[in-house]
């Protein structure tokens, strides 16, 4: 992709009312650009805008993205706004602490609701216009937690790890059309994410996972402590899409550095050591 350098660009960022889609809307803003953020009220999010920015070049949108119909007609306002799309963000999310048994049918449901099938009504929203176009970039808001998962968070992992094998696919699936995807993996970020108003808990817990517990415990008391700067992780985002280069994960923060390395060690070890057993289920050989 060739990032516009003759006009202003138009992003399109869901999940914008707190934390790093918030930070990402204000910058873009004070870059000039175009923003259409979506958002399940508007009214969250120019409030906490405020009288900081400029919000002349702003397309607040209430969407569910869970709605395909929703989702489409907010493209499609986006574009008849600006006359173009260039960049879609998808950062809609919300983290949930539990074990696997604790989590209920309908808990799964709403989290793969917005994780996964929200993402994909964006993507069918967009990608025509991006393919039409042959230009474009798609950013994709996972997490550490998308390549790695620890217990309590296997919802949110689950969410996650989809979210990468789709955005793993797309980007091979798009790249002849000169649209690029970037899949950016954050670690802990000084947001509001580890609040109860963005962690959700189960609504039923058993006391046979005092682990589980402990660690809500703990993440909640993280809270301001946490390594990541929204304002440098964001900034970062920005830089990668307006430079048209990058890998295809995008890694914030020292801590998802070390997640991702641990990772890698721990899968290189578990694939040497099946090297000889693997080739055992192969037809023989004729």
């Amino acid at each position: 992709m060739s990032f516009p350098a003759d006009r202003a660009a138009t992003w399109f960022v869901t999940g914008t009312s707190r934390g790093l889609g918030l930070e990402l809307v204000t910058q873009l803003l004070d870059r000039g650009d175009n923003v259409a953020a979506t958002t399940r009220s508007t009214e969250r999010l120019l409030s906490a805008l405020g009288d900081r920015v400029d919000t002349s070049r702003l397309l607040p949108l209430a969407v569910d993205l869970r709605d395909e119909e929703a989702v489409r007609q907010g493209v499609a306002h986006t574009t008849a706004r600006f006359g173009q799309l260039d960049v879609v963000v998808n950062n809609a999310g919300y983290g949930f602490l539990a074990a696997v048994e604790e989590t209920s049918d309908r808990d799964v449901r709403d989290m793969l609701d917005v994780q996964v099938v929200g993402v994909w009504n964006v993507l069918r929203a967009a990608l025509p216009i991006l393919r039409e176009q042959r230009s474009g970039h798609i950013v994709n808001v996972s997490s550490i937690l998308g390549l790695t998962a620890v217990p309590g968070w296997a919802l949110y992992c689950a969410g996650k790890f989809a979210l990468e094998g789709l955005s793993e696919a797309l980007a091979a699936e798009v790249a002849d059309f000169g649209v690029k995807v970037t899949i950016v993996e954050p670690g802990y970020f000084r947001t509001d994410f580890l609040t109860t108003d963005s962690l959700a808990l189960p609504t039923s817990a058993t006391d046979a996972y005092p682990a589980v517990r402990e660690m809500t415990s703990q993440h909640l008391n993280l809270q301001g402590s946490q390594l990541g700067d929204p304002v440098r992780g964001a900034r970062a985002i920005i830089d990668q899409v307006v430079s048209g280069g990058g890998p295809l994960r995008q890694l914030l923060g020292s801590d998802a550095h070390s997640y991702a390395s641990a990772k890698v060690d721990a899968l290189r070890e578990n694939v040497d050591a099946t090297a000889r057993t693997a080739p055992g289920t192969d037809f023989p050989a004729a």
